[in-house]
């Protein structure tokens, strides 16, 4: 079972980042900045900063993929 739990968080902290800027880009409108006051409040902050480390953390599934690549052609 490795990091099931933490790859499934970071999935979904990915996600939450990706309708965010989503949302930005369509409508101006900041979700996280809304939900928590503002971009530059302790609360936002943090959702922010989770949200870099999951994408940083997600970095390593390109192993994992190249990884299954590697085995179904050999």
């Amino acid at each position: 079972m490795e990091n099931r739990f933490l790859n499934w968080t970071c999935l979904t902290l990915i996600v939450i980042g990706a309708i965010n800027w989503g949302l930005v880009g369509f409508f101006q409108f900041d979700l996280i900045a809304a939900i928590f006051g503002g971009m530059s409040s302790w609360g936002s902050r943090i959702v922010y900063s989770l949200i870099g480390l999951a994408g940083l953390y997600s970095l390593s599934f390109f192993r994992v993929f190249d990884r299954d690549r590697r085995r179904s052609t050999s």
